[in-house]
């Protein structure tokens, strides 16, 4: 016989009601079911109720009604019988035994029924909203992608974007669409047809000389509708976000060589499998297209999913469906999809721009699935038919024979109890289980149990990274929001001896404050074993990831976040709160690459409480802007090893003063850049920078002042020549300053 576990819930629920115009009496309905069988699809449910009768102290007004209708106020407090806990015992003790008999009896597994077709068809003649009022609620637009109402197109970048260099966008189907069945590992069969038109007559008069626009557009289907990836070569399809297990497919339409991705040339297509480099290129000139010449093209791509063969078709729109494909093989998308997918478009732009125009889309989607059919045999068959059934073991019958011992104990104490109650009972008031409704993101305090649901049990593959303090989770809650989960490592909450009283009072106070460059806080959990903070979640992940990995982040978008980020503190400063956690992993992007800040450093001991005010305060957030300023102008961590030397590390300030020195602070810029910035605001972040990090706390300007800086609105005041010998290095976080020269924090 195969052996079988259960899960059990009980639940219990008490209700009032009258009985032949009698004292009322109390309902109790004990629910037993089960949750999930291994190896048999049954359900079990069992219920039992005892009426334990009540003696009110003042009767209700409406005690002669057949059923009870009393307000909370008309409502008296009755007499319950205090032995009604061993009666609850007893339940216990008699369910699981009844229980496990009935679940001996067992039923067989459903079997499959017919297949049949999941099919979904899109239509897009057009994107005019006039046309198609549901427009805005079928399409999703991220990133600096755009609805174009005047001429019912999608344009991604948007034409009214001031700097059209390195822009990404997404355009994607609101509802996700089921591409892939598990059961049989079969991928769905789709077809899809979309005009487009590239338009490379973008240059400015700052991108003289630059006659021809990149990098393209492309078809995905991706397994969420927030993530929009990088600009530039990335097309918008993947960042530094997404995982190697990322499950992504796309047809790409590239307007620019890339030599570092495998790319043949400037005008061809290519098919993209969870990575950027594509696994096949086809020249798109071999059916006589070419993607920069201002016309309207049309793409098909056909794919059979239980043949596992896709061909794409490239021709101009208007022209008659192509009897040749312009490329047609084998290609297996299983290990790339998961049941259900989104549908859409990406496009970006790197050093050369141009307008990638979606006129009109067509999509249509098929996949088996099979119904599954009840089942023909039941427990109450097999108990009744009992000459057509296993002869019944008598351990069985044994535990049957207890169960039906023990109910009747259960109510003859239950008879014995009642009349004994009178004098021995205990007044107790109905509870009133009613809460108040939450505003759904007000900062609370989670179980671990939702924390553990929502990151599917801290699972490895929701991880997006961690420090020395702990891991970051990737996390999603009932209510569909998206959350960032910090779980403090218990080494650190050792080492650091955790105050909680501390850390939940301050955590009280930062959650309270609100502004657009600040991450909100959405929660915290705070246990015997675990310590954790919940933020909200974005998407485009944090600056150090764009800023030191493979890509460049152009300058302007540099300059946005730098002010973002100080605009933030000032805000912070400015409610005697300090962020004591400043770096380029603290700033995240959300889907508008605007700056927040996040992954505040909390106090958590209440040794380091008068260190922590009188140190990490205000004037230390000072400094380590200073340092990320010059991080974020020279593209380079603050601390590098030397590859030339293999000995030493490189001091990033030490860099930029002896630049300084020499008159030659344009050097220190990141050279992936190229000339492709703007120099003055460059060095005056640069001095900003050397400013905020002078060893004196006085000297060193508020961040209010910081931003008047930024904002040209002040002039930086004049630095000496040379790096003062009292200047001390960056890296030294453990000794910031002397207690005489750091001004207090309040």
């Amino acid at each position: 016989m195969t052996q079988e576990s259960i899960w059990i819930t009980y639940q219990a629920r008490i209700r009032i009601k009258a009985k032949n115009n009698d004292n009322p009496v109390v309902d109790f309905h004990h629910n037993m079911f089960k949750d999930e069988l291994n190896h048999k699809n049954h359900v079990i449910s069992l219920s039992l109720q005892f009426l334990v009768p009540l003696m009110p102290v003042n009767r209700c007004p409406h005690r002669n009604l057949p059923h009870l209708h009393c307000n909370k106020a008309s409502i008296p407090p009755y007499k319950i019988n205090k032995n009604l806990s061993l009666m609850g015992f007893l339940h216990f003790l008699v369910i699981p035994i009844f229980l496990a008999v009935v679940v001996d009896c067992g039923t067989e597994t459903n079997p499959l029924g017919p297949v049949t077709n999941v099919t979904k068809h899109l239509s897009f003649p057009n994107f005019d909203p006039n046309k198609n009022p549901r427009i805005h609620h079928d399409l999703k637009l991220l990133g600096n992608a755009k609805l174009s109402p005047q001429n019912g197109i999608i344009q991604i970048p948007d034409t009214q974007t001031q700097d059209l260099k390195f822009q990404a966008g997404r355009v994607i189907y609101s509802s996700p669409i089921r591409l892939f069945d598990p059961h049989t590992q079969t991928p769905a069969s789709f077809t899809t047809t979309f005009s487009f038109q590239i338009n490379t007559n973008t240059t400015t008069a700052s991108d003289a000389g630059q006659t021809q626009g990149g990098s393209g557009l492309t078809f995905i289907i991706v397994p969420d509708e927030l993530t929009v990836g990088r600009p530039g070569p990335w097309l918008g399809m993947l960042n530094d976000i997404c995982d190697n297990n990322y499950k992504a497919v796309a047809v790409e339409f590239d307007t620019r060589r890339n030599i570092e991705f495998g790319d043949p040339n400037d005008n061809h297509v290519g098919i993209n499998l969870g990575s950027i480099v594509s696994t096949t290129t086809i020249n798109a000139s071999d059916a006589g297209v070419f993607f920069k010449d201002g016309s309207i093209h049309r793409a098909w791509i056909s794919y059979n999913g239980p043949n596992r063969w896709i061909e794409i078709r490239l021709g101009s729109d208007g022209q008659d469906y192509p009897i040749k494909p312009l490329f047609s093989s084998p290609l297996d998308l299983s290990n790339f999809l998961r049941e259900y997918m989104f549908v859409g478009f990406s496009a970006s732009t790197g050093n050369l721009t141009q307008i990638h125009n979606i006129i009109s889309w067509n999509f249509s989607s098929a996949s088996e699935a099979r119904l599954r059919l009840p089942s023909t045999e039941t427990c109450e068959r097999k108990l009744v038919s009992l000459s057509n059934t296993v002869r019944r073991k008598p351990t069985n019958a044994f535990l049957v024979f207890i169960a039906v011992v023990i109910l009747c104990l259960v109510v003859v104490l239950n008879l014995y109890c009642n009349s004994k109650r009178r004098e021995n009972s205990s007044l107790v008031p109905l509870p009133d289980n009613k809460r108040r409704p939450r505003p759904p993101n007000k900062p609370r305090r989670f179980a671990i149990l939702e924390i553990s649901s929502a990151t599917r049990g801290f699972s490895e593959e929701e991880v997006l990274g961690s420090d020395l303090k702990g891991i970051f989770y990737r996390g999603s809650l009932p209510n569909g929001c998206h959350v960032a989960i910090k779980r403090l490592s218990t080494q650190f909450l050792n080492s650091a001896g955790v105050d909680r009283l501390r850390f939940l009072k301050e955590i009280s106070r930062v959650s309270r404050v609100r502004h657009p460059n600040l991450v909100p806080i959405r929660g915290w959990c705070c246990d015997r074993r675990e310590t954790i903070v919940i933020y909200e979640y974005f998407s485009n992940g944090s600056l150090d990831k764009w800023l030191f990995a493979r890509g460049v982040l152009q300058w302007s978008r540099r300059f946005k976040v730098l002010k973002d980020v100080a605009e933030g503190l000032c805000f912070l400063h400015g409610k005697k709160l300090a962020h004591k956690n400043v770096k380029t992993s603290s700033v995240f992007l959300n889907v508008s690459f605007r700056a927040v800040l996040g992954d505040f450093g909390l106090a958590f001991s209440r040794a380091d409480s008068n260190w922590v005010e009188s140190v990490l305060g205000q004037k230390a957030d000072v400094f380590e802007f200073g340092m990320m300023a010059m991080e974020i102008v020279a593209g380079r961590r603050r601390r590098e090893w030397d590859s030339e030397s293999g000995k030493e590390e490189i001091d990033l300030l030490d860099i930029v003063w002896r630049m300084r020195e020499e008159e030659q602070l344009v050097k220190v810029v990141d050279r992936r850049m190229r000339t492709i910035f703007n120099s003055v605001q460059a060095i005056r972040v640069l001095e900003i920078g050397l400013l905020c990090t002078v060893n004196e706390a006085k000297a060193r300007p508020s961040m209010e002042e910081v931003v008047e800086f930024l904002n040209m609105e002040k002039a930086i005041p004049e630095l000496p020549q040379s790096r003062p010998v009292a200047l001390f290095p960056y890296n030294s976080t453990t000794d910031l300053c002397s207690f005489s020269s750091c001004v207090l924090f309040k």
